[in-house]
């Protein structure tokens, strides 16, 4: 089976202990959540995975193929980001920000296909972002600008995606919506690993769900297991109550008396 599989990672930054063993696999047709508090490690552990920093110790494979064995290029068609908060630069158009997503599957200087420009339209139309494809990203609010990063990483049609707190600057009916997206992504044979704060939309939408507390993996399972009312005590300090809704898992909290 393909899959992305992280085997014993551990990552020192600043000269502290970032991550500690964490051994975790992500197949191709499901999505999973990778769930803990602030400073757990997630967003870490996604940037390790990608790369985008030096691991320590451990090893990260992609479809048997061990990560440091790729191009950078190799490495953009595998596995597509959507950065928590990205900042934009320059002041693109919409569209041209979300083409950028098809930069690993063309040679240097090499102009956009028809092929290509009907995977960018299509990224568009599934983000809601079509009538902002002539919009300068600059002039998007926090919310607008998720979608058309996230339209970016459908573009490059790759097999991983890596999506860290894709809801957090969105409206209810738009978290609704990347949630869906990502979940056909998953459908469609590709991998989803996503950070996540919103526990009942974790319930609702993940096939398994990796919880990490203090750079240490908890354990990786199904979320009824994972998100149990002893790991939430323990990890989040809350109290869940929880119900079924046409099928549907949903999860409330409460924070725990501490006496504070």
């Amino acid at each position: 089976m393909k899959c992305l599989r992280v085997d014993n990672l551990s990552l020192e930054l600043g000269g502290s202990l970032i991550l500690s063993g964490i051994s975790a696999t992500l197949n191709r047709g499901e999505m999973v959540g990778l769930i803990g508090p602030n400073g757990a490690g997630k967003s870490s552990l996604l940037r390790s995975i990608l790369g985008l920093v030096k691991i320590n110790n451990g090893s990260i494979i992609v479809d048997d193929t061990d990560i440091n064995a790729l191009s950078l290029k190799q490495r953009a068609r595998k596995m597509a980001y959507a950065a928590q908060g990205a900042p934009v630069y320059w002041p693109l158009t919409v569209e041209h920000i979300i083409g950028l997503g098809r930069m690993p599957h063309l040679n240097p200087w090499q102009k956009i296909r028809p092929s290509d420009r009907d995977i960018i339209n299509d990224a568009m139309i599934k983000t809601d972002c079509t009538h902002l494809k002539g919009r300068s990203v600059m002039t998007l609010s926090g919310g607008e600008r998720a979608r058309v990063l996230l339209a970016r990483v459908l573009a490059t049609k790759a097999p991983y995606v890596m999506a860290d707190e894709p809801v957090a600057a969105l409206d209810p009916a738009h978290q609704l919506g990347v949630m869906n997206i990502l979940k056909e992504l998953a459908s469609s044979d590709c991998g989803v690993l996503v950070v996540m704060h919103d526990l009942s939309l974790a319930a609702r939408y993940c096939d398994r769900i990796i919880l990490l507390n203090e750079g240490k993996m908890i354990g990786q399972d199904k979320p009824d297991i994972m998100l149990n009312d002893d790991n939430l005590a323990d990890v989040f300090s809350v109290r869940a109550s929880r119900w079924k809704d046409q099928g549907e898992d949903f999860i409330i909290t409460r924070q725990i008396e501490t006496g504070i």
